[in-house]
């Protein structure tokens, strides 16, 4: 994230864009592993460098009401799955088509010989 634009750093165009992503450079050159880099950065730049929320206060709700949401669409899902599959039922068979009139059972025949 550009510290000075608060927009992530591959859209960021700014001298600072430019600064962060040449010192993420530098280090992947350096051979350094994505969790070096993280700390380089926050070390350098601070924490809203990384763009994550804050793990106590009002930033644990981002990601607490996510997991609460998914838990309870699963608690749904699972308490009103066995009362819809018991209230399907069987399945009723499709009604059979009329029967063909002698005009229109001499016409198919005639089609189908031709394709014989």
């Amino acid at each position: 994230m550009c510290v000075t634009c608060k927009i992530p750093l591959n859209v960021a165009q700014s001298p600072q864009a430019d600064r962060e992503r040449a010192f993420i450079q530098s280090l992947i050159a350096r051979g350094q592993s994505e969790a070096q880099i993280k700390r380089a950065l926050v070390g350098q730049y601070g924490r809203a460098v990384l763009a994550l929320p804050s793990a106590h206060g009002f930033g644990a709700l981002a990601y607490a009401v996510p997991l609460a949401v998914v838990a309870l669409l699963a608690a749904t899902l699972a308490a009103l799955l066995p009362r819809w599959r018991a209230n399907r039922g069987p399945r009723e068979q499709d009604p059979a088509p009329p029967p063909l009139g002698s005009e229109d059972a001499a016409r198919l025949d005639a089609d189908m010989a031709r394709f014989d």
